[in-house]
């Protein structure tokens, strides 16, 4: 039998120390690759498309990992897919349930603080997401670490390729982007990443939040969005 671990939240992503046990090989994980990154006009979401069963076999090459969660705010999946969803399906309920009690959506410092709240406090197994959303004080970016620390930024990355596609960003990234600017920086983050990390791959999801809505597309090859 293996040995549990130490505790609910021990890391699982690629980008940080993983545990590997006979359970671990089951386990479907994003591996993963995800940029959000601030612009004049919204925010723009990219990931990869690639899952794994225990970091070892690509159990599937056509994963979304970017939902929407809020009439102007989307949220990515980066950990254990199952963890993930689950937190994306309660995450997305609360701010339904806002909105009706309260007749106005939740603003995003809100949101990212209940995502932080919820990350440490539910059973949501090694998740680090990226939230970005937009209300009336702007484009607002968060990373969500395991440990239910809430940061907000101008651009960030979370997932095992987070190195790689940083790179890309700190040379091109610069205050007042256009969002079709910002939609060509996050895809090439994603794409520098997935050149050498073995956890990301088969293609990019892009999601554009503005004040109007969130929109989702998916793209195979890099071409069509570069």
């Amino acid at each position: 039998m293996s040995e549990p671990l130490d505790a609910p939240y021990d890391p699982e992503l690629g980008s940080l120390e993983a545990h590997y046990d006979a359970e671990d090989e089951a386990v479907n994980k994003t591996g993963t690759t995800t940029v959000g990154i601030t612009a004049e006009d919204g925010v723009v979401i990219a990931t990869d498309m690639r899952a794994s069963l225990g970091g070892r076999f690509v159990s599937n090459k056509n994963v979304q990992k970017v939902e929407q969660i809020h009439p102007t705010a989307a949220l990515t999946l980066v950990g254990s897919v199952g963890g993930a969803q689950s937190f994306i399906r309660s995450l997305r309920a609360e701010a339904q349930l806002y909105e009706t009690r309260r007749g106005e959506t939740m603003n995003i410092p809100a949101l990212a603080t209940l995502a932080g709240n919820f990350a440490r406090g539910g059973p949501f197994f090694a998740i680090n997401p990226i939230l970005g959303g937009v209300d009336e004080e702007g484009s607002h970016v968060y990373s969500i670490d395991p440990a239910g620390g809430v940061m907000e930024d101008d651009y960030t990355v979370t997932g095992s390729g987070m190195a790689l596609a940083h790179g890309a960003l700190e040379a091109e990234w610069e205050e007042g982007l256009s969002m079709d600017e910002a939609r060509t920086l996050a895809a090439r983050a994603v794409k520098s990443a997935v050149e050498r990390d073995t956890g990301s791959g088969n293609g990019v999801y892009i999601a554009e939040v503005t004040a109007d809505g969130v929109d989702i597309q998916g793209y195979k090859d890099f071409d069509d969005v570069l």
